[in-house]
């Protein structure tokens, strides 16, 4: 259940009683100096994916803006020469991203539709003496497979190419998936006959495919052909995995001869198991993949080689059934096969490993106490080093001594900043969005410190609203962040950002609770098994650290508001801790915890969670339910529940609606058919703040002539 990590959404509710009165998602943008809303957080240009040419003189990213009128995003690719000569980034790519540089950095390698097929394609920069940027070539369409790339490696000499592509696994070739899927098109009978589960992932149905890995070579011509080698073959699982899997789950070995990939044995048992393995294979596909640590039955993932090809290094948990382990840092001696941990002594889980070119060091980045930076593992000693300030890494690129970072924060959204590879001299390269936030303005926020649960320390912290004035008090929203073992950080989000309600005149006010990454594992642990009690406990002595603290806080106009595990605690404590809030705002959260471990899919998520399955263990399932304490429910509530979320799905929202109407309380509920867990569209999006802010205005709309006392 890792993605509910990041699934910190809330969605909304129009303050009309009938469903058929939200309509109005009009968009008028505002112009000049104005507190930061929601229409500013949609139509911004979101920097992504940063890469550095072989040379290192150019970045290549990504930018995705906004097409209102069409409801979607456009993504483009941006290069930038990094020289130091003030030059400016120049779009290279009209419509694709996920760009990598060619071996000998003149081209770069993207993914974009081809007649409603997304295929391989190639953009000529230009030759010796610096790439011509504003004269390139126009790209090239260089794979011509009838099916959706999704996604790709190039080899370390550029000859060669990963690719995945979801096939029946029975199929000898793309064609003859492609073919079935045509077939089973035109059929009219509708129905679908499951076997076995998964039946339906996050907010897919299952179709009987899979992710696949494969190989191409370019010929003379620089074209793939249209059938690969298959790599993954005998292989019941995805590749990369689904639903959020990438291309950092295989890679190739420094000599290009030896393809490493991981994957999740389906079987029977894909529902409630969390072992992934990695695997080799000949990248000729001679030979079936070989498993290289079958031994850890929990799991190991992300495999990146060291330069002389003589070290495996991965990550890997220690708990089987458990997502939200600890990842350690393994070391695989290819010769032996014996294993070793890097960083034992680092008390924290990192996201996916790169190498430095000499193999001296890897990189990670991290949750650590709020905050999200980019560290250097020493892989001989284990010794960690912090590379970044405060703020989100989102990316970055590494060559030579030059490191390139995707950075944010609460503050400002993604930008590119250059660095050496020791992070010193950091200085920020684009500046996207830079004009909208001079007339959007943000509120400042802190980070605080209080005693929690057993006296341990709990961190949080607090924006001001926009506007804000000494000896003012403000009505606040009260966020409780997903996952549950996620965080609220030092991040820009564009699903919940707690500027949006700034801009509003709202104070927020947040707190990461036992159960969060970023503290150390046990911290993280401590709320399994827990779920109302530990982080119940934590929250309300946050609330009351935070009122005692910020004076300018109105304790007697706040909204709690929380999705998916946000949205659990939400019903529980409109049940057992309803006294400070004047309303509640629910998006996809837990009401039923007895029918959720039958509704939900990640069964491994549930199990861990409460002790067991529920049909063996059904007291662990009963201790903290809300939907037992709906009788002592009193407080206004906004239920948000969309159709296509199939990790919390939708009867758990309908049923806390029902409970509301039937007893009486004031209640709404917004239903989005064509959302998941998370709510993208853009019109949705506008959507969602416009009635989630016109709800909390309604409850905390009291006397405001009352000031603080400093």
């Amino acid at each position: 259940m890792k993605p509910l990590i990041s699934a910190l959404l809330l969605a909304l509710v129009a303050v009309p009683a009938m469903a058929g009165d939200i309509t109005d998602t009009s968009f008028v943008k505002t112009h000049g100096p104005h507190p930061f809303n929601v229409r500013d957080l949609v139509m911004m240009q979101r920097v992504s994916d940063p890469q550095l040419s072989p040379d290192g003189r150019y970045a290549a990213f990504g930018v995705r803006s906004t097409d209102y009128a069409a409801n979607k995003g456009i993504n483009a690719v941006y290069v930038l020469d990094l020289s130091g000569n003030g030059s400016q980034p120049v779009k290279v790519v009209d419509k694709g991203g996920s760009a990598l540089w060619s071996a000998d950095g003149h081209s770069l390698y993207f993914v974009a539709p081809a007649k409603g097929v997304a295929q391989l394609w190639r953009v000529d920069l230009g030759g010796k003496g610096g790439l011509d940027l504003a004269k390139h070539a126009a790209p090239v369409q260089v794979s011509h497979a009838p099916l959706d790339i999704n996604g790709y490696k190039l080899s370390p000499d550029g000859k060669q190419v990963l690719l995945s592509y979801e096939v029946f696994t029975d199929c000898a070739t793309l064609a003859c998936t492609q073919q079935r899927v045509e077939a089973r098109s035109k059929d009219k009978a509708s129905g679908t006959l499951y076997t076995k589960l998964f039946v339906r992932h996050w907010d897919t149905w299952a179709n009987g495919r899979r992710n696949q890995l494969f190989v191409a070579g370019f010929d003379d011509k620089g074209q793939l052909p249209v059938e690969p080698t298959l790599l993954s073959r005998g292989i019941d699982g995805d590749v990369p995995s689904k639903p959020f899997g990438d291309e950092s789950e295989f890679g190739f070995a420094p000599d290009g001869k030896t393809v490493y990939f991981d994957a999740r044995i389906a079987g029977t048992t894909e529902p409630w198991s969390t072992n992934f393995d990695v695997y080799s294979v000949p990248v000729d596909g001679s030979a079936a993949p070989r498993n290289l640590t079958a031994d850890n039955k929990a799991w190991d993932a992300y495999p990146v080689a060291s330069p002389d090809g003589k070290t495996l290094y991965y990550l890997a948990m220690k708990t089987p059934g458990f997502e939200a382990d600890r990842f350690a840092i393994m070391a695989l001696n290819l010769a032996t096969g014996a294993k070793r941990e890097v960083d034992p002594k680092w008390d924290r889980s990192p996201g996916g490993l790169s190498i430095s070119a000499d193999g001296k060091t890897l990189y990670a980045t991290a949750d650590d106490e709020g905050q999200h930076p980019l560290f250097a593992i020493d892989p001989a000693n284990g010794e960690v080093t912090r590379l970044s300030g405060d703020g989100t890494v989102d990316g970055y690129s590494l060559v030579g001594d030059k490191l390139l970072l995707s950075r944010d924060d609460l503050k400002h959204p993604a930008d590119l900043y250059l660095a050496k590879a020791n992070g010193s001299d950091l200085k920020q390269v684009t500046h996207f969005n830079a004009e909208d936030l001079k007339n959007a303005k943000v509120g400042d926020f802190e980070f605080f410190n209080f005693k929690g649960w057993n006296n341990e320390t709990v961190q949080g912290y607090v924006v001001k609203p926009v506007g804000y004035q000494p000896g003012k008090t403000y009505p606040v929203a009260f966020i409780i962040h997903g996952g549950p073992q996620g965080a609220m950080t030092n991040g820009w989000s564009y699903r919940w950002n707690p500027q949006t309600y700034a801009g509003q005149g709202f104070a927020v006010v947040t707190v990461n609770f036992h159960g969060s990454t970023g503290y150390g594992q046990a911290f993280t642990d401590a709320i399994s098994g827990d779920w109302g009690g530990k982080p119940l406990e934590d929250l309300k002595l946050g609330w009351k650290a935070a009122l005692d603290k910020y004076s300018f806080l109105d304790g007697n106009r706040a909204c709690a508001l929380g999705a998916s595990y946000g949205g659990f605690m939400t019903y529980w404590i409109a049940g057992v801790w309803n006294q400070p809030w004047k309303c509640l705002v629910d998006h996809d959260g837990v009401f039923d915890t007895r029918a959720m471990y039958y509704d939900t899919e990640e069964l491994w998520f549930e199990e861990k969670e409460n002790g067991g399955t529920q049909y063996e263990h059904p007291e662990n399932y009963e201790k903290f339910n809300p939907i037992n304490h709906v009788k002592d429910w009193r407080v206004p509530m906004l239920v948000v529940h969309s159709g296509d979320d199939f990790r919390i799905p939708i009867t758990q929202g309908l049923g806390a609606f029902t409970a509301m109407q039937r007893r009486g309380i004031p209640s709404q509920f917004l239903t989005f058919p064509d959302e998941n867990h998370w709510v993208l569209k853009p019109h949705n999006s506008v959507q969602w703040h416009d009635a989630v802010n016109a709800w909390l205005k309604q409850w905390t709309a009291v006397d405001t002539s009352k000031t603080a006392t400093n």
